[in-house]
């Protein structure tokens, strides 16, 4: 079997990287009109890729699972914290439970660390909140009601969630 791997996502995969998002995000408990009129604000366009940084988790060309984030507002880290903002997490359902959710975390993790930041932010979809608080994540409270999303979690590089951050990762292209 052909390994997976975890890269930088490259211009080229925009299309093949949304079908992911698509697919993951079609399997949401939500009503299908909010569906249909929220999917287009999850796809991600070349304008996203100024901004955020785009991972994928392929095996044999194929992608199978994207991550992207960027640098977090300091407001919304915890007090005193500087972070990564997990801005999605997307595993086609035909892929998922096989730790590529993880792997992808795993890199923003790294990530995070590497740029000497304190952990990654999440702001959790309600379907994806099993998922994080199995790997750890220690849920925020709510401050501010008008200002903090409802769930969010936050994983800090400093391993001491129990999160490993070790796993096997190769360079991409470009």
């Amino acid at each position: 079997m052909t390994e997976i791997v975890v890269r930088p996502a490259l211009p080229t995969e925009l299309a093949a990287l949304n079908r992911v998002v698509e697919a993951a995000f079609l399997t949401w408990d939500l009503p299908e009109r909010v569906k249909r009129l929220s999917l287009p604000s999850y796809r991600y366009d070349a304008a996203d890729l100024q901004h955020l940084h785009i991972e994928l988790a392929e095996r044999a060309g194929e992608p199978l699972a994207v991550a992207a984030w960027e640098e977090a507002a300091g407001k919304d880290c915890p007090p005193g914290r500087h972070g990564l903002l997990l801005h999605g997490l997307y595993v086609h359902p035909q892929h998922m439970r096989k730790g590529l959710g993880r792997r992808l975390l795993q890199a923003a993790a790294a990530a995070a660390r590497t740029q000497g930041l304190d952990g990654v932010l999440v702001k959790a979809q309600a379907d994806a909140e099993g998922f994080f608080r199995r790997l750890g994540l220690r849920e925020l409270p709510v401050e501010d009601a008008a200002r903090h999303y409802a769930k969010r979690y936050w994983l800090p590089t400093s391993g001491s969630s129990g999160f490993s951050t070790g796993f096997r990762r190769r360079a991409g292209p470009g």
